[in-house]
C-alpha cells in the first residue's frame, strides 16, 4: 500500500463501516458523538497523515497515530461493541509507524486506551475489570504477534529484493568484465595475426628491397628482383585484407601441404636459402589446428631468417600420438634457448597461441641443427 489513495480507501472506508456500528447500537448523544469521534479521525487522516504519509514526515505522522489510539479509546467508552474498532486501529498503526519499537508502543497505547474505554463503560466492578483485563491482553498479545510476524515477512521480503539487486548489478558488472577481457582478448589475437602474417611479409619486402637497391647500385637489376618484391608486396596486401576481413591470413587452399610448400618457396624466393618440406602423406587438419601449425612454421622460418645465418632450413610435418607435430630445423650458428629471447610476439606469442589450444612448443639451439618443434592437439578445433 505504497500509493496514498490506499490509505484513503482504507482509513476513510473504516470510517464508514464504523459510522455504520455508531448507527446501529448507539442513539442519542452517544450517536452523535461517535460520529463527531469518527469525523476526526477522518479530518487528521487528510490533514496530518496523508500528507506525512506522502512526505515521509515521520513526526507529523506520530501525531495521527495518537489521534487514532484516543479515537479508539473514545469509541469503545460510547459503546463496548464499538472496541471492534481496535481490529483496525492495530493494523493501521502497525503499518504506519516508522520503525517496529514506535509500532510496539503505539500498540501497547492503544490497549491501555481500550482498556481506560472499558473501565469508563463498563465501571470498576471486579467482574468487569477481570473482563477488560482478558479483552485487552488477548487483542495486544495478537496483534504484537501478527504485526511481528508480518515485519518479519516483509523484511525477509526486502532482503531478498535488496539481494536480487545486488546478484543482478554483480551479474551486469560481470558481463562488463566479460566484453573487456573479450576486447582484450581480441587485441591480443589481432596483434599475434599482425606479427604472424603482416610484420614477416614486410620484412621479406624490406629484405627484397635492400637487394633491389644493392643490384641498382651495381647495374644488375633485372625484371625477375622487381617482380619478386611487387609479388611479396601483392601477397602483404592479400594478407592484409585477410586479416581485417577476419579470415586466415594465408590461403588454406589445398590442405596444409600445399600451403607449407607456398610458404616455403615463398622464403626461398626472398632470402635464396634452401627450404625443404617433409609431410606425410594425405595429413587433413580441421582449418583452426592448419591455422596454427601454418604459424608455428612462419614463426620458425621468421626465426631463421633473423637470427640464424644459415644456409638451408627444413619443415617437417606429421601425426604423432594424436597431435600436429610441425618442426623447423635449420643448420645455422644456433643460440642458449636458456637466454631470454626478449619482449614481443616472436617465439613468446607464438608459444601463448599455442599453449592456448593446449599445445606445446619447445626450442632446441643446437648449432648446425637449431630446432623448433610445436604439437598442436588435433582437437583444438573443436
Amino acid at each position: 500500500m505504497n500509493n496514498p489513495r490506499w490509505w484513503d480507501v482504507a482509513i476513510l472506508g473504516s470510517s464508514l463501516v464504523l459510522a455504520g456500528i455508531v448507527t446501529f447500537f448507539a442513539d442519542g448523544t452517544d450517536r452523535v458523538v461517535g460520529y463527531a469521534i469518527l469525523t476526526v479521525f477522518a479530518i487528521s487522516w487528510l490533514a496530518i497523515g496523508r500528507p506525512a504519509y506522502r512526505r515521509e514526515q515521520y513526526h507529523a505522522m506520530s501525531i495521527f497515530i495518537v489521534v487514532t489510539v484516543l479515537v479508539t479509546g473514545a469509541l469503545v467508552a460510547i459503546n463496548p461493541v464499538l472496541a471492534f474498532a481496535q481490529s483496525i486501529a492495530y493494523p493501521i498503526v502497525w503499518a504506519l509507524a516508522p520503525s517496529t519499537r514506535r509500532a510496539i508502543i503505539a500498540n501497547i497505547g492503544i490497549a491501555l486506551s481500550v482498556g481506560a474505554g472499558f473501565v469508563v463503560n463498563l465501571g470498576t466492578a471486579p467482574a468487569a475489570l477481570l473482563s477488560t483485563f482478558v479483552t485487552v491482553v488477548l487483542s495486544l498479545t495478537f496483534s504484537l504477534a501478527l504485526g511481528l510476524w508480518i515485519t518479519r515477512i516483509a523484511r525477509f521480503g526486502a532482503e531478498k529484493a535488496l539481494l536480487v539487486d545486488q546478484l543482478t548489478a554483480a551479474q551486469r558488472e560481470l558481463e562488463v568484465l566479460h566484453r573487456d577481457r573479450g576486447v582484450t582478448e581480441e587485441r591480443e589475437r589481432f596483434a599475434r595475426e599482425l606479427h604472424d602474417t603482416i610484420a614477416q611479409s614486410l620484412t621479406g619486402i624490406v629484405l627484397l628491397t635492400q637487394q633491389a637497391r644493392r643490384e641498382f647500385r651495381t647495374g644488375r637489376l633485372d625484371d625477375a628482383a622487381l617482380e619478386m618484391l611487387e609479388t611479396a608486396a601483392r601477397d602483404t596486401l592479400t594478407e592484409t585484407r585477410s586479416l581485417v576481413a577476419g579470415t586466415a591470413p594465408v590461403d588454406l587452399g589445398g590442405g596444409i601441404t600445399t600451403a607449407l610448400a607456398r610458404l616455403a618457396a615463398r622464403f626461398e624466393r626472398e632470402t635464396g636459402m634452401t627450404v625443404t618440406l617433409e609431410a606425410a602423406e594425405g595429413i587433413v587438419l580441421d582449418r583452426d589446428v592448419e591455422v596454427v601449425v601454418l604459424r608455428c612454421a612462419q614463426e620458425g622460418l621468421a626465426n631463421v631468417r633473423k637470427h640464424s645465418a644459415a644456409s638451408h632450413a627444413r619443415i617437417e610435418l606429421s601425426i604423432d600420438d594424436g597431435a600436429a607435430r610441425v618442426r623447423v630445423i635449420d643448420d645455422g650458428v644456433g643460440f642458449d634457448p636458456t637466454v631470454r629471447r626478449g619482449a614481443g610476439f616472436g617465439l613468446d606469442g607464438l608459444t601463448a597461441r599455442v599453449e592456448l589450444v593446449g599445445g606445446t612448443v619447445s626450442v632446441d639451439g643446437t648449432p648446425g641443427a637449431t630446432t623448433l618443434t610445436a604439437r598442436v592437439p588435433l582437437g583444438a578445433g573443436s
